[in-house]
C-alpha cells in the first residue's frame, strides 16, 4: 500500500515549504524540543484522511489527537459554524445564547444519571481545573487521588494529576495531589492473575491509600474512565463501582474525564455507560464537536450545583460556551445521532477493530496484548511475549526508542498516520470511518508490524513490570 494522490489543488510543493518554513520560525510547538522536530505540512482534510502538499494522503490512525470523531470537514457541522458565524460571532459568557442553551441541552440529555448543569471550558484541561475546584469547593477539603498511567490535561492541576512522565517537569510537590493505582491486568502492580483479582486488590490499594491519608482531608478521586494515552486499559467489571461506593462512603467527590473517551469514541456516548457508573461531576471535549472548535466542559450533579444555588461559583473563562463552539458542539451531536456515528463506533470494534487487530497479534510476535472498545484500541508492542518486556523502555528517547520510530516510519510509508505513545500504538480512527477504510488501515499496521518484529527477542530471565 502506498499514499494515494489527492485531488490536484492541493498540489503545491512550493506553497507547502513556505508554510513549512514559517512554522519553523515562528510556531513554538507543544511537548517538543524545538530544533529536533519536523512538523509536516498539512495541505488539506476530508474524512478519515488528510494529505500533504506533496499529494501524499493519509488514513488518520490517531483521530488529530483522538478528537475528530466524525471526521474532517463534516459539511453540516461546517456549514453550522458558518451560519453561526453570520448570525453572532462571539458573544460574552454571562448572556443566555441559543447555541450554548441547546448545546448545554444537547450534552445534559446524554451524560448519566442527574449529570445535567454543563460549565463551558475550551478545552479538557480547564474542564480538570475546574471540576477539581468544584470538589475542592463543595467539601471543603484539599487532596485529590489520581491515577499512575493518566493524562488529565497540560494546565497547572491538571498536569500535576497528570500520571504519566510529562508531569516531571512541572510537578512542584505542593498540588495536593495523591497519585494511587489504577488496575491493569497485563502489568498488574498487585501480582493478580485475574480481571476479579486485580479488582479487588486495586479497589483494596485505593481503600488503604486512602486510608493512610485520611479520608476526610480528600476532596475527589478522578479517574479517567478508560485512560486514553496511558494505553486504553477498560478496567475489570466492578471496579468503577467499587470506586464509586468508596467515595460515597468517605463523602469523596468521584470524578470521571470523558475528554478522550466520551461522544461515541467506545460504542457509547459516555465510557461510563459502559459500567452503569455516574460520577459527580464528569470532564468532555474533543469529541463534542468533533475539535471544529476548542470546546469542553464539565457536566455537573445536582448535589455539587446546588452548592453554588446561592454561593458565586469562583471561576470563569471569557470565551465558555463561545457561540461558534457550541454551534459547531449541536451540529455534531445532531450528525451522530441522524449517521448513527456512536452505533458505527460500537459496531466498528466488535466486528472489524477488535477482530482485526486480535488476528494481528496472533500473527506477531511483536503484539503482547490488543484492549479496547469501538474505535478505541490499543496495542501493547513487546520485544518477547512471554515476558512481556516492552519493545522500547518506559519513556524512552533517541537510540533507545528506534524500534518504535522504525514502526512509525513503516506505517507513514504505508499511508497509515499512527498514533504512538511509548510501547504502544493506538487503533483510534474516527468513529464513522467505514469499514473498507478500517480494513485498509489494519493492512498498514500489519506490514509496519513485521518491522516492529524483527527487534523481538528469545525469552529473557524476568519479566519486566512497567
Amino acid at each position: 500500500m502506498t499514499p494515494h494522490a489527492p485531488r490536484a489543488p492541493y498540489v503545491d510543493s512550493a506553497a507547502g515549504a513556505a508554510v513549512k518554513a514559517a512554522d519553523r520560525a515562528h510556531v513554538f510547538h507543544s511537548w517538543s524540543a524545538q530544533g529536533l522536530i519536523d512538523p509536516l505540512a498539512v495541505a488539506g482534510a476530508e474524512g478519515a484522511y488528510f494529505w500533504d502538499y506533496d499529494g501524499n494522503r493519509y488514513l488518520d490512525f490517531t483521530s488529530g489527537l483522538v478528537f475528530t470523531n466524525i471526521g474532517y470537514q463534516h459539511p453540516a457541522v461546517v456549514a453550522a459554524i458558518q451560519e453561526q458565524a453570520g448570525r453572532l460571532t462571539t458573544f460574552a459568557p454571562a448572556f443566555a445564547i441559543e447555541a450554548r442553551s441547546e448545546a448545554a441541552r444537547l450534552i445534559a440529555a446524554r451524560t448519566p444519571g442527574d449529570l445535567d448543569k454543563i460549565f463551558f471550558t475550551n478545552g479538557g484541561a480547564e474542564a480538570v481545573e475546574n471540576a477539581v475546584r468544584m470538589a475542592r469547593l463543595h467539601t471543603g477539603r484539599t487532596k485529590v487521588l489520581s491515577a499512575y498511567r493518566s493524562y488529565h490535561g497540560a494546565t497547572s492541576t491538571a498536569i500535576n494529576l497528570t500520571g504519566d512522565p510529562r508531569r516531571w517537569a512541572s510537578d512542584n510537590g505542593s498540588a495536593g495531589v495523591v497519585r494511587f493505582w489504577a488496575p491493569f491486568l497485563y502489568r498488574s502492580p498487585f501480582y493478580a492473575q485475574t480481571e476479579a483479582e486485580e479488582c479487588a486488590r486495586a479497589l483494596q490499594h485505593l481503600e488503604d491509600t486512602l486510608a493512610f491519608e485520611g479520608p476526610s482531608t480528600v476532596a475527589a478521586v478522578i479517574l479517567e474512565t478508560i485512560p486514553g494515552t496511558a494505553g486504553i486499559m477498560t478496567p475489570p467489571p466492578g471496579y468503577l463501582a467499587g470506586v464509586r461506593e468508596i467515595c460515597d462512603r468517605y463523602g469523596i467527590v468521584f470524578v470521571l474525564d470523558e475528554v478522550m473517551a466520551g461522544f461515541g469514541r467506545t460504542g457509547k456516548w459516555f465510557a461510563a455507560d459502559h459500567y452503569d457508573v455516574v460520577p459527580d461531576l464528569m470532564t468532555f471535549a474533543k469529541g463534542v464537536n468533533s475539535g471544529y472548535v476548542p470546546l469542553g466542559g464539565v457536566a455537573i450533579s445536582a448535589e455539587i450545583a446546588a452548592t453554588f444555588e446561592t454561593r458565586p461559583y469562583p471561576g470563569g473563562l471569557t470565551y465558555s460556551g463561545h457561540p461558534l463552539a457550541c454551534a459547531a458542539a449541536v451540529a455534531t451531536i445532531n450528525v451522530m445521532e441522524e449517521e448513527k456515528v456512536v452505533e458505527s463506533a460500537a459496531h466498528l470494534g466488535e466486528h472489524i477493530l477488535g477482530p482485526g487487530l486480535r488476528e494481528l497479534a496472533e500473527r506477531h510476535p511483536s503484539v503482547g496484548e490488543v484492549r479496547g472498545l469501538g474505535a478505541f484500541w490499543s496495542l501493547e508492542l513487546v520485544r518477547n511475549k512471554e515476558t512481556r518486556e516492552p519493545l522500547v523502555p518506559y519513556n524512552a528517547t533517541g537510540e533507545a526508542n528506534a524500534p518504535m520510530a522504525a514502526f512509525g516510519a513503516a506505517c507513514k510509508k504505508n499511508g497509515l498516520w499512527p498514533f504512538i505513545n511509548m510501547n504502544r500504538t493506538h487503533a483510534v480512527p474516527a468513529c464513522n470511518v467505514t469499514e473498507a477504510e478500517a480494513k485498509e488501515g489494519l493492512a498498514a499496521l500489519d506490514a509496519a508490524l513485521a518491522v516492529a518484529d524483527e527487534h523481538t527477542v528469545q525469552p529473557s530471565a524476568h519479566r519486566a513490570p512497567m
